[in-house]
């Protein structure tokens, strides 16, 4: 098994490399409108910049979302029928002629979303509490002039059209292999997600630190994990350092990456160095946290019917039986921003002698994955 994973430093609003309905999943963080670190790029369209100045909040508000709209329009163009996307977004405070204001992110994009014709699905708050001392706003403990911190962004999830349909032996099979854990889908599809805490990371770059807002790649593992088969292509069109394409390494899908900063070219080089490693960190968290946990329910009594045919240990569902991960072995760069990554295939016949489950001497899996320093 291989898969291609491609780096295009261009704008997402013209995303022509991409053919329409040829991608299966999105999966992306675009910049927050009204954070004042996103100001400069949005600010290089005109009529932006002279409202922003002009302290028209409001009007300046939504001229940023005209421009992500662009994007989204693409998204929609891109997607296969069926096909998911998933944004995460956060919504922005901020004081504009005096008056202090929440500006609505998530809502704005819900709106445009729906109107192309997505289906918005059941949404993720992923919970980023903050311990700051400093993280009240307004006055404080005085009534009534104190606000609400904002400690949690949203995962906003749409499907074009209905549900994607699999029609061939080989894409139900496919499917079947590409399963996850009954575990992990008590886990990862509650909607809220408490356990990802992103910590900093080395840019080696203050000024591209300012222009970055990276979330975890377990937030981007475990979405290509919900909502993709093995084989298909993701699309991150504000792909920043890399995390999306990264995580799709892992989870061995296809990805394309769109990135407007060249700057940022260098960090993706040096991120795909390291894929392989932390991809199979990830697979192998996900073996030692099945095994704990179907041991923890064999010591209590509990019955587990059914034994995964691939790797001869025990799982809760039917539906778990055929699951198999690949495991990623060598990444090369065929040409400048283009990567192709190899994969070992565990044996997936009932008869053959259980596959190998790797190992891993790495502490336990906390959530919390380096981004920024």
């Amino acid at each position: 098994m291989k898969t291609d994973h491609h780096i295009r430093f261009a704008d997402a609003k013209k995303m022509t490399d991409v053919a329409s309905q040829s991608v299966h999943l999105v999966v992306t963080s675009p910049p927050y409108p009204m954070i004042e670190m996103w100001d400069a790029l949005f600010c290089q369209q005109a009529d932006t910049k002279k409202a922003l100045h002009s302290q028209k909040g409001i009007y300046a508000f939504e001229l940023m979302h005209r421009q992500l709209d662009r994007v989204w329009n693409e998204l929609y163009r891109v997607l296969v029928p069926g096909g998911i996307a998933c944004i995460n977004i956060g919504d922005a405070t901020r004081t504009i002629d005096n008056e202090f204001a929440l500006y609505p992110n998530h809502s704005r994009i819900l709106s445009h979303m729906i109107g192309l014709g997505l289906t918005n699905l059941p949404n993720i708050l992923w919970r980023k509490q903050t311990n700051a001392p400093n993280k009240f706003m307004g006055s404080g403990m005085m009534p009534p002039g104190a606000y609400v911190t904002l400690e949690h962004e949203y995962i906003l999830i749409f499907r074009k059209g209905g549900k994607r349909l699999f029609n061939s032996q080989e894409e139900k099979m496919n499917r079947r292999q590409s399963a996850f854990f009954w575990e992990e889908r008590n886990q990862w599809f509650s909607d809220v997600w408490m356990d990802l805490k992103g910590t900093r990371q080395k840019t080696g770059d203050k000024q591209l630190r300012q222009r970055s807002g990276a979330y975890p790649y377990e937030l981007a593992y475990r979405l290509i994990s919900m909502f993709s088969v093995m084989g298909d292509t993701v699309l991150d069109p504000f792909l920043g350092t890399g995390t999306t394409l990264f995580a799709a390494v892992a989870a061995g899908r296809n990805s394309v990456g769109y990135e407007i900063d060249k700057a940022f070219q260098p960090l993706v080089g040096q991120g795909f160095g390291q894929a392989i490693e932390q991809g199979l960190r990830r697979i192998s968290e996900r073996f030692d946290e099945h095994l704990e946990f179907v041991s923890d329910r064999q010591t209590a009594g509990k019955v587990i019917k059914y034994t995964n045919q691939v790797y001869g240990f025990p799982v809760i569902t039917r539906q778990e039986i055929e699951l198999m991960i690949p495991l990623p072995t060598a990444v090369k760069e065929r040409t400048q921003n283009q990567f192709r990554v190899s994969y070992t295939m565990p044996e997936a016949s009932p008869t053959a002698q259980p596959a190998a489950v790797p190992a891993t001497s790495q502490p336990k899996k906390t959530g919390q994955l380096p981004l920024f320093d």
